[in-house]
């Protein structure tokens, strides 16, 4: 990481460094950002949290993309509420920063049919094209070779598995908390980025 030095940052300097690390992050894959932890709601079981990859910031709109199967659970607790939050933590920097927003979930259209173009050829593609559902309880005589070829239907018509099995996760920032953790001594940001603006103030850690 290149972050800045933040001895005695002004806000706005610090909410530009953030928003700087976290497109480094969508563009560097040893970037301690690259892997954020994401919460949903469950309304059965409540928070659920699992480690994600993130795939493009746009800095403009504020707003992170992520991919996923659209049959795995978590997108269905975001189409039931849309609510969510980032978690990210970096060891080098001694920071963690947690992003709150709302999820927009695509599974047809530009968002996904040009992604998909760019990801179906790479080995993450197959990731989407499993016959099984993520979570799906694998059976002993699967055990040894649970990723075996799809379903004959399936690679006969790959495009209907593609626009079934892949969606974008669209997250729109709308609050950021971030924490140093600094034996000199810990600081704490909050920024609101719901207004056109974005709106910040110094917080006890």
């Amino acid at each position: 990481m290149n972050a800045t030095s933040l001895s005695g940052p002004t806000l706005e300097a610090l909410g530009a460094t953030l928003w700087r690390e976290l497109a480094g992050a969508a563009q560097d894959r040893a970037h301690e950002w690259r892997q954020p932890v994401l919460a949903t709601v469950c309304p059965e079981f409540g928070p659920q949290a699992r480690t994600v990859v993130l795939r493009e910031v746009d800095v403009a709109s504020r707003t992170l993309l992520l991919y996923t199967d659209a049959r795995s659970p978590k997108v269905a607790q975001l189409q039931a509420d849309p609510r969510a939050q980032l978690l990210c933590w970096s060891r080098a920097l001694g920071w963690q920063l947690r992003l709150g927003g709302r999820i927009l979930v695509s599974t047809e259209g530009l968002d996904v049919t040009s992604r998909w173009a760019l990801l179906r050829h790479t080995r993450a593609a197959q990731d989407y094209l499993s016959p099984q559902r993520p979570g799906q309880p694998i059976a002993v005589t699967e055990v040894d070779a649970p990723a075996e070829g799809l379903a004959e239907t399936e690679r006969a018509d790959s495009s209907r598995a593609e626009r079934a099995h892949f969606a974008v996760l669209r997250l729109r920032v709308e609050r950021m908390d971030w924490l140093s953790l600094d034996p000199q001594g810990h600081r704490r940001a909050v920024f609101d980025a719901r207004d056109a603006g974005l709106s910040g103030r110094w917080c006890v850690p």
